[in-house]
């Protein structure tokens, strides 16, 4: 592997209520998940990152979760498979016309939280929402967790579909991430992630928490960033990566 993309999600503001440094995030990353204004931002916050985006050379990629900002996203909210894809969709849709109106393409899409570990492991979910943004936005790839439903199902459909990893998240033995707030969930050291991920760019194998390992295959590297040490963990990891010879740049520019 002689290059790979590091992503965060941003545009997590909204109105007066602020999350996370974008501003800090987009001079390291090569491509930011912007928030559609289901689990958080507005149209001034979705322009703005925009903005930002284009500035530093960062690809845009869409962001939709669940319309549920007292829970950040994280929460399931039970609706039919369809429902959840329509309402995706219409986030996603809110992001490429106000990034329009700037000269600015989006380039993927890119579930957020509970949307996205649902999708991951709910056939019905994955097959729903490949179907609706293939049908929606069929010039947009699709960027998913390396191994799960939702990455399959859009490589079955003939999408653009690149595989992820996150340098920050535990994982299980199916390749699933460990649900927050569960022992292992999240990793704050810097140089803890760092050791993880180069092991595993160089073997193909993710550590699980609990013993083993799981297969999986990455074009993009999450690094989240609403944490404290956000910024910290994202400049930690590139330094780390581009020493070990890789070359940053996002997965969509290929």
């Amino acid at each position: 592997m002689q290059q790979i993309d590091l992503n965060a999600d941003l545009g997590e503001s909204y109105g007066p209520w602020r999350m996370g440094d974008d501003a800090a995030l987009m001079r390291i990353i090569t491509s930011a998940n912007i928030a559609c204004g289901g689990h958080a931002g507005d149209p001034e916050t979705m322009v703005a990152a925009v903005r930002m985006a284009l500035h530093n050379g960062v690809a845009i990629g869409a962001h939709p979760g669940y319309a549920d900002r007292l829970g950040f996203g994280r929460r399931v909210i039970p609706m039919p498979p369809a429902e959840a894809a329509r309402m995706a969709v219409a986030q996603v849709g809110a992001l490429v016309a106000l990034a329009r109106m700037e000269g600015a393409r989006v380039a993927y899409v890119k579930p957020h939280g509970a949307l996205a570990n649902l999708a991951a492991a709910d056939p019905a979910l994955a097959e729903a929402m490949a179907e609706a943004l293939q049908a929606a936005f069929p010039d947009l790839a699709v960027l998913a967790i390396s191994g799960t439903r939702l990455e399959q199902a859009a490589r079955a459909r003939g999408m653009r579909v690149y595989s992820e990893i996150f340098a920050d998240r535990g994982y299980q033995a199916n390749g699933q991430l460990v649900p927050r707030g569960q022992p292992g969930d999240l990793i704050h050291d810097p140089d803890e992630a760092a050791e993880r991920l180069l092991g595993f760019l160089a073997s193909g194998q993710m550590p699980c928490v609990g013993g083993g390992t799981v297969a999986l295959a990455a074009q993009s590297i999450c690094v989240h960033g609403d944490g404290p040490s956000a910024v910290a963990m994202a400049a930690a990891l590139r330094d780390r990566l581009t020493a070990a010879g890789l070359t940053l740049t996002s997965f969509s520019a290929a």
